[in-house]
């Protein structure tokens, strides 16, 4: 990836897509009746969506790419905060909500991270490294929960 509008259409689809997914979690937490984590999926869902709204917003300007499905550049085929969320539904348990979102926030970081590291272009790279530290501060946030709760 070496443009910025490339980067940005990816970056909506990917932030939307993660938003989308912690909406999700939450009401799966809320069916668990697990309010706590249902506050904090839904917390995590305005995280995701306070980044897409930052992605539109640097795109307001700029044209970018009309994307179908099929055009997006992704690793596996799939957005990396998607990966591995179809086992989501009602009756899933706290600790594999948590897993999962570990997993993709990670997945998220190391997308936005590579990009940083592999591209020329000096924009993208300082972009792609903003929204990967924003990945990054997510994953810290789910590891220091999750060891909180195993610590509990």
């Amino acid at each position: 990836m070496n443009t910025v509008e490339q980067f940005l259409a990816h970056a909506i689809a990917l932030e939307r897509e993660a938003a989308r997914r912690y909406e999700e979690l939450a009401a799966a937490m809320q069916t668990e009746g697990n309010a706590e984590l249902k506050t904090f999926f839904a917390r995590m869902a305005h995280y995701s969506r306070k980044h897409l709204a930052e992605a539109q917003a640097r795109g307001g300007f700029r044209e970018l790419p009309e994307m179908r499905p099929e055009d997006f550049d992704w690793p596996e085929g799939t957005a990396p905060e998607t990966a591995d969320w179809a086992g989501v539904d009602a009756m899933m348990g706290a600790d594999d909500a948590l897993q999962l979102a570990l997993d993709s926030e990670r997945r998220g970081h190391t997308y936005y991270a590579a990009i940083a590291a592999t591209t020329q272009d000096i924009e993208l790279r300082r972009l792609a490294g903003e929204f990967a530290a924003e990945e990054a501060q997510h994953v810290v946030e789910l590891e220091k929960l999750i060891a909180a709760r195993a610590a509990a």
